[in-house]
């Protein structure tokens, strides 16, 4: 037993001494393989945004013109079309005028007539600066004169494309010297205006008469100057020397009409009794007139019928007969206002007639 304490004890000793003796800790040794990646812990919050890159160039245009680019993005075609009637009421009233009906635009493909019977070639002459009479070439596709003709449709894509092509005064082209100049009324001038006046005769004969002769369709401008008529020197009427915008004044009054009937209550701005457009009994005068001196040329031969059919039935007359036919195919078939544009020019024309047959 007290063998196996002192073996004990002697090896605590020697623990002792062992520790005593150590020396210093060493470097440390290298790292040891990574262990496994442990769980993803939560996401942080996110960082302040980084500064705006550089704008790109500007890449090219589209098929559309700057004026159009510029109104979609003013959204200024809804000037126009837009939930009003502002176009389809102007298009339906329009679709009942002469202007809009009968097929008299088809004889634009013919150069003497395109100027005036197609819409498009009416844009292009009044373009060029020419009457109707220096047009050298026929329309191959003719148009009515619609909105176009008159109007600088979708050039700005605003409410301006309203405005008229045209507002210069008209040089009329048949009668020398003479210059129409009546506001808005211009535009209608450019067509509204004689092809010819009264021939001079030869040896008192007046040649070259045909079925449509005469001062041709739409003289209106040169009855309210008073002249183009046989026979009589005339004056310009109270409805060319004092009502703004002539024509159209008269023919699409205040709410802008496009039938181009004549318009009862602008009459009644000038006129406040007029009951209707036989102002002063001037239409009742003036008609009789006419029957009386279209019975007599239909007496004389040279006139098919009195009334809006008659054409003349011979291709020469006497001056005195060929001038009260020229007359009365001036106020019948071509003016057809009975007066109202030109009420003394009117019945000076008739009387002229008259006096001419009583040679």
């Amino acid at each position: 037993m007290s063998k196996r304490l002192f073996f004990v004890g002697l090896v605590a000793i020697l623990v002792l001494l062992l520790a005593a003796c150590a020396g210093e800790q060493g470097p440390e040794g290298p790292p040891g393989p990574a262990g496994p990646a442990g769980e993803a812990g939560p996401e942080g919050p996110a960082g302040p945004e980084g500064p705006a890159g550089p704008e790109g160039p500007e890449g090219p245009s589209g098929p559309a013109g700057e004026a159009a680019m510029v109104a979609a993005a003013d959204l200024s075609c809804t000037e126009c079309h837009n939930d009003t009637t502002l176009i389809a009421g102007r298009e339906a009233a329009w679709g009942d005028s002469l202007h809009g009906t009968g097929e008299a635009f088809v004889r634009g493909t013919s150069a003497s007539c395109a100027g005036c019977h197609s819409g498009g070639a009416f844009t292009e002459m009044v373009a060029a600066g020419l009457n109707p009479g220096e047009v050298e070439a026929g329309d191959p596709h003719p148009t009515r004169q619609d909105c176009r003709t008159c109007h600088d449709i979708h050039t700005t894509y605003t409410m301006d494309d309203f405005a008229l092509t045209t507002t210069d005064p008209v040089e009329l082209y048949a009668i020398e010297g003479v210059t129409y100049d009546g506001g808005e009324g211009n535009l209608c001038a450019n067509c509204h205006q004689p092809r010819r006046e009264f021939p001079v005769a030869e040896d008192g004969v007046v040649t070259g008469i045909t079925s449509h002769w005469g001062p041709h369709h739409g003289p209106q401008s040169a009855m309210m100057l008073g002249v183009a008529g046989g026979g009589v020197e005339g004056s310009s009427s109270a409805h060319y020397r004092f009502v703004e915008d002539t024509c159209t004044a008269c023919h699409m009054g205040a709410d802008g009409s496009h039938t181009f009937e004549p318009s009862l209550a602008a009459c009644q701005e000038c006129h406040e009794s007029a009951e209707n457009f036989d102002i002063n009994g001037v239409q009742t005068e003036v008609q009789a007139m006419l029957d009386e001196l279209g019975d007599l040329l239909v007496a004389e031969g040279v006139l098919s019928e009195n009334g809006p059919d008659g054409h003349p039935t011979v291709e020469e007359a006497p001056e005195n007969v060929a001038l009260a036919l020229y007359n009365w195919i001036y106020v019948a078939h071509e003016d057809k206002s009975l007066g109202v544009h030109n009420p003394q020019y009117t019945m000076d024309m008739l009387q002229a007639g008259l006096d001419a047959l009583a040679q």
